[in-house]
């Protein structure tokens, strides 16, 4: 799908997207679809695009996953995590019906912004901003620079064990056979879901991963990783992700989609690896979460995504 092509879809949904960059290079921002960021690379939409999201809604009846890049509040399970306070999964509602605004743009940079009401699975509420700061870097190689903040407005001041909130973005792709994700690093593995070992390849201390259909399996790792890749051989493209955390004094948490009645475990997330036998896949960034919340606390990271033509 090209650019003009995803445009012109939002547009018959009557929904609103805006461009940061230009048709060859930059990131289509759904404002009405999550905030959602559409990566364009040689003038193709390389992200994965459900048109169903775009088309239609997402209710209790059904979450249509839009696909893109998304800016989510972590953790997803247990007892802190915001994606079992019905009980059942549910991505935030106060998420999925935002509408956000630019608040700043230039040609190849924009600022976007909603308030987003989140209810954790002991029904704590937390009202927040959900902000992202999003810069094009043209080039051989196209970079993308979002910076990922969640703004805290509550009145209440919550201290650890009260709460946990960082900002994870999710980005998705379709895969075909021969794709791979990858990394370095002397983290721990840890399956967050069915084990994974089985598509698991090292090779000179580096560690891949080939996606399947067989079963979904999702891998995290913890703060010794530098940076993940994602390696789209089927399109001769590689995908790098960095992830910078910009709050003070916070610390990596458990994003487990566990049960809404267990403990977090200690262990922290950075990056983590999904893989969805429908075809689809995620390389995913956290920030890290603080001690403390008061109001006006800014939980901030700066993920940068660079897409480039393997040789």
């Amino acid at each position: 799908m090209n650019t003009e092509a995803l445009l012109d879809l939002f547009r018959r949904a009557k929904k609103r997207a805006v461009l940061v960059g230009n048709e060859t290079q930059g990131a289509i921002v759904g404002l009405d679809l999550e905030g959602r960021l559409y990566f364009v690379h040689g003038g193709q939409v390389i992200s994965r695009v459900n048109p169903d999201a775009i088309e239609g809604i997402s209710d209790r009846a059904g979450y249509n996953n839009p696909g893109g890049d998304g800016l989510w509040p972590a953790p997803e399970g247990t007892r802190l995590g915001y994606e079992y306070s019905t009980g059942e999964w549910e991505v935030p509602i106060g998420l999925v019906n935002a509408r956000f605004v630019v608040t700043r743009q230039t040609e190849w940079a924009a600022t976007i912004e909603a308030e987003v009401p989140l209810i954790n699975a002991e029904m704590s509420g937390f009202p927040t901003v959900f902000r992202r700061e999003v810069k094009v870097i043209p080039g051989e190689t196209t970079t993308m620079e979002v910076i990922e903040s969640i703004e805290y407005l509550g009145r209440k001041t919550l201290h650890s064990g009260e709460f946990l909130l960082a900002p994870w973005s999710l980005c998705q792709f379709d895969w075909a056979e021969g794709d791979e994700f990858a990394f370095c690093g002397s983290s721990e593995i840890r399956d967050l879901y069915t084990g994974s070992t089985s598509y698991r390849k090292v090779q000179d201390g580096r560690i891949s991963y080939a996606p399947t259909t067989e079963k979904r399996y999702q891998i995290a790792l913890g703060e010794d990783v530098k940076d993940i890749e994602l390696r789209l051989n089927s399109k001769g493209l590689r995908i790098t992700r960095h992830v910078e955390p910009l709050t003070d004094g916070g610390r990596y948490v458990d994003i487990a989609d566990a049960p809404a009645d267990v403990e977090p475990l200690k262990d922290g997330v950075k990056y983590s690896f999904y893989n969805d036998p429908s075809h689809f896949l995620e390389i995913e960034a956290v920030g890290t979460c603080p001690r403390e919340l008061v109001k006006g606390t800014v939980l901030g990271a700066k993920i940068t995504t660079c897409i480039e033509r393997m040789i």
